[in-house]
């Protein structure tokens, strides 16, 4: 199987993937936004039960690039979506 190729411009949909593949998924999405200076992530699991969401939150909560997280606003997903914000770099001084 393919690696599937994703833009990293800060939005990552999750509608087409596995919920076994997300945590590594979203693990290395964060890790290359950090990479390239993308602080303002929105990640979009869908409505639903609210399962997804619910893994997601997790996730973020214990992820070590996570500063905060929140619903996104209702013109951006609403709570189908999360709006993640990742720590600033630290300056090399």
């Amino acid at each position: 199987m393919e690696p599937v190729q994703i833009p990293i411009n800060g939005e990552l949909d999750l509608h087409t993937f596995q919920p076994k593949q997300i945590p590594d998924l979203l693990d290395d999405y964060l890790r290359a936004c950090f990479e390239k200076d993308i602080l303002q992530v929105r990640v979009i699991h869908g409505k639903g039960k609210g399962v997804q969401k619910a893994r997601i939150r997790a996730l973020l909560s214990r992820h070590p690039l996570v500063a905060r997280f929140s619903d996104a606003p209702m013109d951006s997903g609403g709570w189908g979506a999360t709006l993640v914000e990742l720590k600033a770099r630290q300056s090399d001084v």
